[in-house]
């Protein structure tokens, strides 16, 4: 299916949809050996060989899918405009270009995913897959049963009202409680404004799993390739 060259591109973690109309304009994107500097070209990202900056991003290539345990202090693209460390500084070795599966914030740690499988990524990220995010949080103080209640059943956030979600009290650390909080939808921010919208603004918080991903006995900077299984199993996934 063809999309805008703009969105196949920031789907496949370039950069921000923004920044990559920045790159076609500033002709830095070949479709199919032909350079394209105009916003409204659409391709198959399928069938579709795609280039920036002469590094293909689709088209016929080994696929690789890759398990990166994300440490704070980097941003989940491949370009930054603000020439701040990208995910990409941790990956060596691999000559096909891959991207995060959706996004981790600056100030986030935790499990990403990253490959050159395009339709798999846009499967994974589609909101009606609702593949399952569980992340691990330290925030102020000790919320009490109620306030687990209410994020449990949805709080009403700027953007709307967020869907259920499992929460779960780890432990009590110095006076801040470790909470797992596992949600399917992708907003911005979005475990970080649950907790800020009920008084309880985070400290720290790092995704644990993603679908049937985890990051077990992993270290920051740390990453590994999937298995023949673990790929089989996230494909399955998408499937029902």
């Amino acid at each position: 299916m063809e999309e805008r060259l703009q969105k196949v591109l920031a789907h496949a973690g370039v950069a921000s949809r923004r920044a990559c109309e920045e790159l076609i304009l500033a002709g830095k994107v070949k479709v199919d050996g032909k350079q394209v500097r105009e916003l409204g070209v659409k391709v198959d990202p399928e069938k579709s060989v795609i280039e920036v900056e002469g590094q293909v991003i689709s088209g016929k290539e080994k696929l690789q899918y890759i398990l990166l345990y994300k440490p704070a202090g980097y941003v989940s693209t491949v370009h930054d405009p603000q020439k701040r460390r990208t995910v990409m500084d941790l990956i060596s070795g691999i000559k096909e270009r891959v991207y995060p599966v959706g996004r981790l914030d600056y100030d986030t740690s935790g499990l990403l995913l990253l490959t050159n499988d395009g339709k798999l990524t846009n499967e994974l990220i589609h909101p009606s897959r609702e593949v399952k995010k569980t992340y691990r949080t330290l925030v102020k103080g000790v919320p009490p049963g109620k306030i687990l209640g209410e994020l449990s059943r949805g709080i009403m956030l700027e953007d709307g009202k967020t869907a259920p979600a499992e929460v779960k009290l780890k432990k009590i650390e110095n006076g801040n409680a470790l909470i797992d909080i596992t949600i399917h939808e992708g907003r911005n921010r979005q475990v970080r404004r649950m907790f800020e919208a009920v008084g309880y603004p985070v400290i720290r918080l790092k995704r644990i799993s993603f679908g049937p991903l985890e990051i077990g006995k992993m270290k920051p900077g740390d990453w590994r390739h999937l298995t023949s299984r673990e790929v089989e199993t996230l494909k399955r996934l998408t499937k029902k």
